[in-house]
């Protein structure tokens, strides 16, 4: 996909390997995967070669099957499982006048749908509550109750939306240059240039960890920073690959202390706040500059940066209903029912150009340009997805084979599992996790030196 590329300003010179079979939707997913994978690779490509590290500039190569199957997930557990990924409540209803999805998988927006609905934490009960309610009006209570939830609109519908005009109006990735000073020098090596690089994360599920995971595989310190109370033990297996965590409550004066200590000396910070939400903490961009002049930022939130929807709670699945995605996947199967993407595909694309928008400006960086902040949104994913619709039908088999798997056993808190091998290969530059996959919290707040 041309746009991806020329967001970043990069040569499209990858080489598309192995099976490139599509999963199976009206649009081009695998498509999107493949080459947001491949934008990683040309950007760091780039970047060693201009930074001095490789002498000639890397091939690339992608794997399309491994490249969606990273996007269901990359562990595979032996003799225990993951939790279920979706919380009882969380799942589509239908409304008087069309579809509405609630969101439960975090306790506060569960309590939040149950508060508006007034109804017990049954599924029967939040169906029958929400069977004679419109669908709007309901998706408008739940968000503005401190929950999260998405009526369906189809891709007409969501086009005409002022939060839909918005975001197809920003670009892809929005650059905002910043007179800072050089970045620091860190110890790279050829095999793995990312080697010593200090990236602080304070994402959540799931496009910010696929960014600081993909980060970490090519040698990359990134330390993640949760609250006390924070947990996702469906996906914590899947993306606490290769990094450390800890946590921190910045509402407390000594944990604040600690937090300043790390940014200040970050190369990079990964957010996934809502516009405001650090500056309610007091971490203006100004502070945060001032703390680090050198520091580069991506950040990301789910439906886009201008207004009306910018500080709307959204997960992948929730864009997907208001984008005219579901929509869009029912009338292709011709389903009575919203049918979303075979995976969440915005969470993982969205979370593969964050990782490739933070080595652009790495190498802008070290050329002498104006440091960059990015920022990007599932929602304007989504308008990039929609905008490449298929005739045919995919057909590719999400299971994993033997050969799909990498070599070896992953020792993890929870037990042995196995990994599936990397979608991406660089030559001379493996891509590979020099830690297994952590608990939260497991961590101490510091960097290693």
């Amino acid at each position: 996909m041309k746009e991806i590329y020329s967001a970043l300003e990069l040569t499209d010179n990858v080489v598309f390997a192995k099976d490139c079979a599509s999963l199976p939707s009206c649009f081009q997913v695998s498509r999107l995967l493949s080459s947001a994978v491949g934008a990683v690779g040309s950007a760091l490509s780039t970047l060693v070669t201009r930074a001095g590290i490789a002498s000639d500039r890397p091939e690339i190569a992608v794997d399309c099957r491994l490249a969606s199957l990273w996007c269901a997930r990359s562990i595979y557990p032996l003799d225990w499982s993951l939790p279920p990924i979706w919380d009882a409540l969380s799942g589509d209803y239908p409304t008087r006048n069309g579809w509405i999805r609630i969101h439960a998988n975090l306790a506060h927006h569960r309590k939040a749908a149950l508060r508006v609905l007034k109804a017990a934490a049954t599924r029967e009960d939040v169906a029958h509550a929400v069977r004679e309610m419109d669908a709007e009006d309901l998706e408008l209570a739940i968000n503005e109750d401190g929950g999260a939830a998405a009526a369906m609109r189809s891709l007409s519908e969501w086009r005409a939306h002022p939060q839909g005009i918005a975001v197809s109006s920003e670009p892809l990735i929005a650059w905002e240059p910043v007179d800072q000073q050089c970045p620091r020098s860190w110890p790279a090596q050829r095999h793995r240039p990312l080697n010593g690089l200090r990236i602080l994360d304070l994402t959540r599920v799931l496009a910010g960890p696929v960014a600081t995971r993909t980060l970490a595989g090519f040698g990359a310190q990134v330390l993640r920073v949760d609250p006390p109370d924070w947990d996702e033990p469906a996906v914590v297996p899947d993306v606490t690959l290769g990094k450390r965590c800890t946590r921190l409550d910045l509402r407390q004066p000594d944990d604040r202390v600690r937090f300043e200590a790390l940014l200040r000396d970050a190369d990079v910070l990964v957010h996934g706040y809502r516009p405001g939400a650090l500056e309610g903490l007091g971490y203006t961009a100004a502070a945060r500059h001032a703390l680090n002049p050198r520091l580069i930022e991506v950040s990301l939130n789910a439906y886009g940066w201008t207004e009306p929807w910018s500080r709307r709670r959204g997960f992948d699945s929730l864009v997907q209903m208001s984008c005219g995605i579901a929509w869009a996947g029912m009338k292709w199967k011709g389903k009575p029912h919203p049918v979303p993407l075979p995976v969440q595909a915005l969470d993982h694309a969205t979370g593969y150009l964050m990782a490739a928008a933070v080595l652009r400006m790495l190498d802008v960086a070290i050329s002498g340009g104006g440091i960059s902040r990015a920022k990007l949104s599932l929602a304007r994913t989504a308008v990039l997805l929609s905008n490449h619709r298929r005739d045919s039908v995919g057909k590719l088999d999400m299971s994993a084979k033997a050969d799909d798997l990498a070599a070896g056993i992953e020792r993890t808190p929870w037990g042995d599992a196995r990994r599936l091998k990397p979608p991406l290969a660089i030559s001379g530059i493996p891509m590979k996790w020099d830690r297994p996959a952590i608990m939260l919290g497991a961590d101490p707040a510091a960097w290693i030196p």
